[in-house]
């Protein structure tokens, strides 16, 4: 049986290829003082040993700008969508109706759940139990799991994080036998009905899931069927290892090639963004059977040939909807965002890469805020670094259509509108992990609670920060009795003179492979503080352009934007912006930065935390369709003096340009 979504997604790949598509819900106070979490499973003998590994769901709770920020969440399309969107409705087929049955109900649970216990939200936690307890009450009888008007393997991938997430956060007794059940189901099935299509682009998500399982039941049938759903699967390592696209993905020789199917073969696939962002942590998971390094250290590479052809300053690479080179008018799909954020979450507990600390924060305080309306209300399927106008237009788009950079309910294809909803919340997750030697490290930086167990000690642990847009960051340790062990803290590559004090003493601040180890007794009450002093840097890209950012913040020429109402979407509104100021602009940097209070929203556009000062003069620069040019190279120079602009955030600017022509004069 195959599910009537999946010609519907079919069709729609070919159909934009050949350009035929044209109140606040309650939420209660965390409570510091509630009983700490199960501590960590690291994978054991015969799996490799990880240096970190992620703390139990429910471990991390959000304070100050984040909490707010994932309020708005909530309080936006996060917690709404289901009310005004049919394919998450009553009637979606993971509720046992006749609507969607693919992807959409377990993409929407994948962030909804973590939300709902993070901000211990009674309301969004009855939104997810009803999709949970009708998933683990309606198994079919061979052990297949979900609609029954599909038997696709891919949606049960994510479904299966999911339920890992929910067993961990509630301890519920029906996850792992019906997780085992599935397993061992699908290890018959798959020699006669293997992977195809998404669901073997997507192999190494599940992998992910089966080895969770392992660690808590040592079934040996687990590591089997990861062995044949990697044999099964695509090859990413070996694509990336003679790394072939280098050039904005052509539709039309893809045709050529493979015929109208060809975008759901690997000719189209193995350049399709959401893909690549969820391939990052194929190499890593497969690491922890093999035991090959060269396997742990792969995603390095994977990273560098993404940025050398198709990298842009907001941290990911370009694809709209295929890969799409370098120039900064180039998009890169929401779905891609999040996918990219949660596979660099888990290299990096894989492999303990500080780097990939970096560039989770790069993606996640730049690129995940700036494709949604500041409350959340609407997002966009693509945004563009450089972004003068969201409007219908063709644009220089690989495969997508004329909505593809709107805000909105479901601009161009719905399921970025189902998918979003795990960013914030896996972030929030991956703040601290645990570290293998019975330790803790603060992975990735954000305002947060941790409630966790340290070498048998329950700890609360209280990260009191203004980051990123502040360079202090404040530890309080809350032992229940003093227990030694070591705390590791990340220092970002673009930290050169970092500081640290303890109890108010300075300390050493030389960081080993990008921590800082702290190994003591601690004691309730005692307190770290870190410092990470940035200073602007001035980044070259796509045709000399230059980029400015400082810290993990990228800094953008905020244009003046008129919304103009599309259609009205139920709960929201579909919305297309026009440009209202001048954008052609050549910089040169003054280096002034003007820090601002932290408004309610943390990352909108209306009132900046901070601000850079650069000079500027308007150049010949021209844009078509609705989409900027490329940058020139050695642009003219109009008959206008030159002005001092002030670059904002990148998120906060929905119109933009974040790559300039250098002012040489």
């Amino acid at each position: 049986m195959h599910d009537p979504q999946l010609p519907g997604r079919r069709g729609f790949l070919r159909a934009s290829v050949l350009g035929a598509l044209t109140s606040a819900l309650p939420v209660e106070a965390t409570d510091a003082a509630e009983k700490p979490v199960a501590a960590p499973v690291f994978p054991q003998a015969p799996l490799a040993p990880q240096p970190f590994q992620f703390l139990p769901a429910g471990s991390i709770r959000p304070s100050g700008w984040l909490r707010r920020q994932l309020e708005i969440q909530a309080n936006g399309l996060g917690g709404h969508v289901d009310e005004t969107w049919p394919d998450l409705g009553p009637r979606s087929g993971w509720l046992g109706g006749d609507g969607e049955s693919w992807e959409r109900g377990p993409y929407f649970l994948d962030g909804l759940l973590p939300l709902a216990w993070q901000l211990d939200s009674p309301a969004l936690k009855a939104k997810a139990q009803r999709f949970i307890d009708w998933t683990l009450e309606h198994p079919w009888p061979n052990g297949m799991f979900g609609p029954k008007s599909n038997d696709d393997w891919w949606p049960r991938m994510v479904m299966l994080k999911v339920l890992t997430q929910y067993q961990e956060l509630t301890g519920d007794a029906r996850v792992i036998p019906f997780m085992t059940r599935y397993f061992h189901y699908q290890l018959g099935a798959l020699p006669a009905r293997p992977l195809r299509d998404w669901g073997r682009m997507r192999w190494q998500d599940e992998v992910a899931s089966v080895l969770w399982l392992y660690s808590r039941t040592h079934d040996a049938k687990l590591l089997e069927l990861a062995a044949l759903l990697k044999k099964q699967g695509y090859d990413w390592q070996g694509m990336f290892a003679d790394f072939p696209f280098r050039e904005k993905t052509d539709a039309k020789l893809v045709e050529a090639k493979g015929g109208k199917d060809a975008f759901m073969e690997d000719d189209g696939l193995q350049v399709h963004g959401v893909n690549v962002a969820q391939a990052l942590k194929a190499s890593p998971v497969w690491s922890l059977i093999s035991r090959d390094a060269d396997d742990r250290a792969a995603i390095r590479h994977q990273l560098e040939q993404l940025d050398r052809y198709h990298g842009l300053p907001n941290g990911m690479f370009s694809a709209d909807e295929h890969l799409a080179g370098r120039s900064p008018s180039q998009g890169i799909e929401l779905c891609a965002i999040v996918e990219a954020m949660y596979s660099l979450e888990t290299a990096l507990a894989i492999t303990g890469d500080a780097a990939l600390g970096d560039r989770i924060e790069r993606i996640a305080y730049n690129a995940l805020p700036a494709a949604f309306t500041d409350d959340m209300w609407a997002h966009q399927y693509d945004q563009q670094p450089n972004q003068v106008e969201c409007s219908l237009h063709r644009r220089p788009w690989t495969t997508n259509g004329p909505e593809a950079n709107l805000f909105g309910l479901d601009p161009h294809f719905g399921c970025c509108t189902a998918n979003f909803h795990q960013g914030w919340p896996k972030l929030t997750a991956s703040l601290w992990m645990a570290c293998a030697d019975g330790g803790l490290a603060a992975t990735v930086y954000a305002p947060c609670h941790v409630s966790t167990t340290v070498r048998g000690t329950p700890i609360e642990i209280e990260q009191a920060t203004d980051y990123p847009f502040r360079d202090d960051i404040a530890i309080t340790l809350r032992p229940r009795s003093p227990v030694t062990f070591p705390l590791r803290l990340r220092v970002p590559a673009w930290c050169t003179t970092p500081s640290l004090r303890v109890n108010g003493k300075p300390v050493d601040s030389t960081p080993d492979q990008g921590f800082l180890t702290l190994e003591r007794e601690w004691k309730p009450g005692d307190r770290v503080q870190l410092s990470l002093p940035a200073t602007v840097v001035t980044e070259k890209g796509f045709n000399d352009s230059i980029s400015l950012s400082r810290g993990p913040i990228v800094f953008s020429l905020p244009i003046g934007e008129a919304w103009v109402k599309w259609r009205k979407r139920g709960l929201t509104n579909d919305w297309q912006v026009y440009p209202t100021s001048s954008w052609n602009y050549a910089v040169k940097v003054r280096g002034d930065i003007e820090r601002h209070p932290i408004a309610a929203r943390p990352f909108g556009g209306a009132a900046p935390a901070v601000t850079l000062a650069v000079e500027g003069r308007l150049v010949a620069w021209k844009a078509e369709e609705g989409a900027a040019d490329p940058v020139p190279a050695s642009p003219a120079m109009e008959d206008e003096p030159g002005t001092v602009l002030h670059l904002v955030p990148y998120a906060g600017a929905k119109l933009r340009i974040t790559s300039f022509p250098p002012l040489d004069a």
